[in-house]
This record gives C-alpha cells, sequence and structure tokens, in this order.
C-alpha cells in the first residue's frame, strides 16, 4: 500500500475523514468531511509528519525550512521536518510565526530558524479552502527577508472543487503566487481508496462521484 492510500486509511481510523451528509461553510452539501482538529495525540502528529515528510520527498520538493503559519501549521511543520530526517536522512530548519510580534528579548515574529535570502520555504498546512491564509503569510514570510524563496505548499488534502470560479483554490495559489501546491491526497484519491475497498465505505462511492461531477475542476 502507498503511502496515499495508508494516508487515507490514516484519516478514516482517527475519525478525520467522515462519510455522510455534510453542510458546508458554502451551503453545500457534500457526503464526506474531512475534521483534522479531530487529530490528537502523539502518536497521530507522530505519523502526521511522517505522510508529510513522504510528500515532500515523493514530489522532490526543493525547500531547506518547513514554515507552519500559526496555528494549526506549528505542529504539522515540527513534525514534517522530525520526519524528514529521521524517514529520509534529509535534515531541514523549521520555522513559525507568532500572532504578536513580540516586542522584548530577541523580538519579532519569527520563532525557529530566522530566515534570509538562502531560505527556500515549503509552507506546510492542512488544507486550503478560499485562499485567505496564504495570502495573510507571504508578507509575513516577505516581511522577515524580502529575498527568501517560497518553493512550495503542501497541504493534507485537495478536495478539487471550484470556487467563486472555474478554478480551485489551489489552482488560485499556484497561479497567483508561481508556487505549486502539493496535497498528501485530493478526493480523486479519497474516491478510489473507496472503490478499491481500502476503507470502509464504499455505499457512498456514487454520492461521491455525483459531488464530483458537480463541483469538481477539470
Amino acid at each position: 500500500m502507498d503511502y496515499k492510500n495508508k494516508f487515507i486509511r490514516f484519516m478514516y481510523e482517527a475519525g478525520v475523514l467522515k462519510f455522510g451528509e455534510f453542510t458546508l461553510k458554502s451551503g453545500r452539501v457534500a457526503p464526506y468531511f474531512i475534521n483534522t482538529g479531530n487529530y490528537n495525540t502523539g502518536e497521530q502528529i507522530l505519523k502526521l509528519g511522517e505522510f508529510y515528510a513522504d510528500c515532500i520527498n515523493a514530489n522532490n520538493i526543493d525547500a531547506n525550512t518547513l514554515f507552519g503559519p500559526a496555528y494549526k501549521g506549528i505542529p504539522l511543520a515540527v513534525s514534517a521536518a522530525a520526519a524528514l530526517f529521521n524517514k529520509y536522512g534529509k535534515n531541514v530548519y523549521y520555522c513559525f510565526d507568532r500572532k504578536e510580534i513580540k516586542d522584548h528579548g530577541e523580538g519579532g515574529n519569527i520563532v525557529g530558524r530566522q530566515l534570509d535570502c538562502d531560505s527556500r520555504i515549503c509552507i506546510i498546512e492542512d488544507v486550503i479552502t478560499a485562499g485567505t491564509a496564504i495570502r495573510q503569510t507571504l508578507p509575513v514570510l516577505k516581511g522577515a527577508a524580502p529575498d527568501c524563496k517560497i518553493t512550495a505548499m503542501v497541504i493534507s488534502v485537495d478536495r478539487a472543487e471550484r470556487g467563486k470560479t472555474d478554478k480551485s483554490a489551489v489552482q488560485e495559489v499556484n497561479e497567483e503566487f508561481g508556487f505549486s501546491v502539493y496535497p498528501i491526497v485530493t478526493i480523486n484519491d479519497i474516491i478510489e481508496a473507496l472503490d478499491n475497498e481500502t476503507i470502509p465505505g464504499k455505499e457512498f462511492l456514487p454520492k461521491m462521484l455525483e459531488y464530483r461531477a458537480e463541483y469538481g475542476v477539470k
């Protein structure tokens, strides 16, 4: 079983990936829901970091620093950096931001590796919805080091559905900011896992296919 299918099973067993009928913030009624807030144990964050590391390694992402936007991105970046070293022997820096700039001690709003012109940054996030978070993150990074390079972003799941335009949030980030977003898995991977019975819930497959056909991007 490859890391994508292992991750889907991991989400399902952790109660993060659920099937049923869920009304989203957009008003759409979806046959599945992903609640990353259900990760809450040491074992889960350890495994989650390994899946991020698998994705970074599989896609040959060129980065020497992992940045986790506060707050959800902080444990993800830390665990992914540890997993990259432990599993693949790649020793990278990590850092994250404070919500409030510290006005004493060393000051600033970046904790961990201080960014500079040699920083090649991969942003570590859970999901992208409307791209609002990334628009808030970029000024933080460029404010800390104007010449730093953002090479990629890794997220857990790409729902791959249209937003306000015919493009998904991932596609919009790719086009607007000029770096690639790599999901560990997409809705297509989840559909395939249901079809192959990698996880229970094949009875939800027709609804999943209908939802993708109605809202999915090309």
